[in-house]
């Protein structure tokens, strides 16, 4: 969705939202449950269907290059623990 879409929805009363700041820069929290409703209103359910599967995948190759990483080093000390027994 858009920022327009969203400042729309909110002047229309659809959204409830509350300002916020970090390190002086402005942000809306606004609720999940209600914007995933006005995305499902506005551009269907397989947009929002789309768009959550996509920060899934996100997710999920996030925690999959993390887990190599992690793998990468125990595999590493694994090899200097077996140089250090004389295996």
């Amino acid at each position: 969705m858009t920022q327009d879409e969203i400042y729309d929805a909110i002047d229309a009363g659809t959204l409830q939202y509350r300002q916020a700041y970090m390190h002086g820069n402005p942000w809306l929290r606004l609720l999940r449950r209600e914007v995933e409703a006005l995305a499902r209103a506005r551009h269907g359910e397989r947009y929002v269907n789309k768009q959550q599967a996509r920060a899934e995948l996100t997710r999920v190759n996030r925690e999959i290059r993390r887990l190599r990483t992690e793998l990468a080093e125990l595999e590493e000390r694994r090899a200097k623990l077996g140089c250090d027994l004389g295996e």
